[in-house]
């Protein structure tokens, strides 16, 4: 008989332990990540503007350099030693969330971009959307990005530059004004 603890489930509820400590990406051991260091902050929003609370939300993308801490990435090896490449958040009760990362870099002819699960009570499955980083959206070339057609929803694939080395990017799990969501 296996016996289940709230560590080994993601529903109905999402324990604290299971989430913090995982928002900043650019210290590993001891060492500080390389390249510009941002905050990604935003709210996940249900249809109508409702925030959720205690949705999780992971990232995972490459260092500065455009390299993946990853064996997969056959440049792996040369990844970033300070920089983790993972983190995980949950929201608070306005369904905010940030994490600290580095810009990533862009490689093999995609935008510099970071990708982000999305685990939240009652979604019947984990949503997986792409964030894209460029001061110039509508001149950015990724064939992920190529995939969505209508471009008001191409246009909220991209974070919002704000002061002091932030971006911003709301996510909205459905309705109008929806995240373009993808297949992972």
């Amino acid at each position: 008989m296996m016996i289940t603890s709230p560590y080994n489930t993601i529903g109905p509820f999402f324990p604290a332990e299971f989430v913090e400590g995982y928002d900043d990406l650019t210290q590993v051991e001891g060492r500080r990540a390389k390249g510009q260091v941002i905050e990604l902050s935003g709210r996940v929003l249900e249809e109508g503007g409702q925030a959720t609370k205690n949705t999780i939300l992971e990232i995972w993308q490459a260092d500065s350099s455009g390299i993946f801490r990853h064996p997969l990435d056959p440049r792996g090896a040369h990844a970033d030693p300070g920089f983790a490449g993972w983190g995980r958040a949950k929201t608070d009760a306005e369904g905010r969330y940030r994490f600290t990362t580095v810009l990533p870099g862009a490689y093999d002819g995609r935008c510099p971009h970071a990708n982000i699960m999305i685990l939240a009570i009652g979604l019947t499955r984990r949503l997986v959307t792409t964030v894209f980083f460029s001061d110039a959206p509508e001149q950015a070339s990724d064939p992920v990005l190529d995939c969505v057609a209508d471009l008001q929803a191409r246009r909220r694939l991209f974070a919002v530059r704000e002061p002091a080395g932030a971006y911003r990017f709301d996510i909205v799990l459905r309705g109008e004004n929806e995240t373009p969501f993808f297949l992972d």
